[in-house]
């Protein structure tokens, strides 16, 4: 569960796929080297649906998103755009 701003509560899961090379397999599992990997040499893709309850962001509950996502440090950051 995810909060906005302004406190309403937005649930997002993601599915996709995320491909590696064989030879980046050793750096990605090294916490001290995965951030330095460009993401260009792997495959990260995702279509995370949304789901909520709160009014002003009801029209996340009806759209198709797709994204790609990338290692930062203590995670992974998506940048995800609506299909039309």
């Amino acid at each position: 569960m995810n909060q906005a701003n302004d406190g309403a509560l937005l649930h997002m899961t993601y599915g996709g796929r995320w491909i590696t090379p064989p030879v980046l397999r050793e750096t990605l599992a090294d916490p001290a080297q995965r951030y330095g990997i460009d993401p260009a040499r792997y495959y990260f893709r995702t279509n995370p649906p949304f789901e909520t309850g709160a009014e002003a962001y009801r029209w996340l509950n009806g759209v198709v998103c797709v994204g790609s996502g990338y290692l930062v440090e203590g995670g992974i950051a998506y940048r995800a755009s609506q299909v039309l």
